[in-house]
């Protein structure tokens, strides 16, 4: 399914996994590339894409808006599970069991709801079979992630594209951690954008190989 070239609030929210308030703030302060349709705001996925990458190319340079992440320091081998089928809620509540047992977690149950309460606004299905399921919570003590691999597809997760969710990666950061989260998420985006490489994931046989292949190893 081809993307749409003129995006709206809604659309470049999803795209950088914030919400349509930071959106429409970005947008009135004019610190993000856009255009009024009448009383709409409306964005060049081009110009957004460009956007994206200048201020990650920033934080390369200098610490400012952005702290260097690497998805390496926050995802483990032991939190990565493969299965060949299941629903929406049995990966969610698998990968929130995984969360809930790290160090940086203190509470399990402030994860499941955050969780669950952010499915309900908007599905995290962001097409090309990918789910991400994210929250930001005073109760998370740094940064962290698990993933899944659902072989034969998550049917029910209500994807952007409709097409059934295959690969789920879940992050859970602290409330004032934006910036990493930010950083995070268009790190692994960029990741998965490549049609080759989503395919190499989704034939792994178990986590080891899931987890290299993800680290470039």
């Amino acid at each position: 399914m081809s993307q749409p070239e003129i995006m709206t609030i809604e659309e470049v929210a999803s795209y950088l996994r914030v919400s349509e308030r930071t959106v429409y703030d970005w947008a009135q302060k004019g610190e993000i590339p856009c255009g009024k349709l009448g009383t709409a705001w409306r964005f060049k996925r081009k110009d957004i894409e460009a956007w994206v990458d200048k201020r990650l190319n920033r934080a390369d340079r200098k610490k400012g808006d952005f702290v260097p992440m690497l998805i390496e320091k926050v995802l483990l081998p032991g939190r990565i599970e493969v299965m060949e089928d299941g629903a929406k809620t049995d990966v969610l509540n698998s990968l929130i069991a995984m969360l809930a047992d790290s160090p940086q977690v203190r509470s399990k149950e402030d994860l499941s709801k955050g969780i669950y309460h952010r499915e309900q606004l908007m599905s995290t299905g962001i097409g090309l079979e990918v789910g991400i399921p994210h929250v930001r919570l005073g109760t998370v003590k740094d940064i962290v992630m698990a993933a899944a691999l659902v072989r034969n597809g998550i049917p029910d997760y209500e994807s952007l594209d409709h097409v059934p969710v295959k690969l789920v990666f879940m992050i859970v950061a602290r409330q004032d951690q934006h910036a990493e989260h930010i950083k995070l998420l268009s790190q692994l985006s960029s990741r998965l954008k490549n049609a080759e490489f989503r395919e190499q994931l989704t034939a792994c046989k178990d986590s080891k190989t899931f987890y290299n292949l993800l680290m470039g190893k």
